[in-house]
């Protein structure tokens, strides 16, 4: 079964999209430039700074500590961040790039706004300021929050294809199952992690991919964009049964 439709009720939460590059101190810089692009879409802009932790060994604990005061100009990290009116935002820093968004319900389908056309419009813009000819790695994740109407093993089989061993553990006596693994898709990457959660007293599955590749020309972003795209819903589709279809088809309640 293909995707080929746009889902009132869909179990992805969260989806990102990110670029990380050699440290550039010049972006600073360029920042204003960026913005000026891209404001009309991302009206909303903030600059955040984040004073980095370290790990005090004090024995047999480990607590978080701050930096000394006189190393905090080496240790602060600038986050350049811009939202849009809807629920997306972009941050930039000096050696990434990354868009988040709980909006969008299609990467690249007709009838509603595309995740597609927002990373276009971010990274052609971004491009134009910012010269990079190679990207270290570029990374596409997908979280969902899959339904679980009753936490056993028979419920479980009907909806899911899952890799969990529930053939020697009852799914009825578990508390917690993880299962994660990286695999190579080709010349691309695929972190794959599937997770038994409790949320609001209800049971759900939690599927995270993460597909990803390395050293990619810049000017290629796109092409290989979709492709990792289509890894995540390639396997996302080899997971989920008709029962999960149907309940994205609903109209979310409240």
């Amino acid at each position: 079964m293909s995707i080929n439709e746009i889902f009132p009720n869909p179990t992805a939460k969260q989806v990102v999209f990110q670029i990380r590059y050699p440290n550039l101190f010049y972006i600073e810089n360029k920042i204003g430039d960026l913005q000026a692009k891209i404001m009309g879409v991302f009206p909303n802009s903030s600059l955040i700074l984040r004073r980095q932790i370290v790990l005090a060994d004090i024995g047999s604990e480990l607590k978080p500590v701050e930096i000394p005061i006189d190393l905090e100009k080496e240790v602060v990290r600038k986050i350049w961040q811009f939202k849009s009116d809807k629920n997306y935002k972009v941050n930039v820093q000096t050696n990434s790039l990354t868009i988040s968004s709980e909006y969008h319900k299609t990467y690249n389908l007709d009838g509603a706004d595309k995740f597609r056309d927002v990373i276009k419009f971010i990274l052609d813009n971004f491009f134009d300021v910012i010269s990079i000819p190679i990207i270290n790695r570029i990374g596409f994740r997908y979280i969902d929050e899959c339904p679980l109407p009753k936490k056993d093993n028979s419920t479980f089989k009907s909806y899911y294809n899952s890799v969990f061993p529930i053939e020697r553990f009852n799914l009825t006596d578990v508390d917690e199952m993880d299962f994660k693994t990286v695999i190579k898709k080709g010349k691309y990457f695929l972190r794959y992690i599937e997770a038994l959660k409790i949320k609001d007293e209800k049971s759900l599955l939690v599927l995270d991919y993460d597909a990803f590749a390395i050293n990619i020309q810049a000017k290629d972003y796109l092409e290989v964009t979709d492709h990792l795209h289509s890894i995540i819903i390639e396997e996302y589709e080899k997971t989920i049964k008709d029962p999960v279809y149907e309940y994205m088809r609903k109209q979310k309640e409240g």
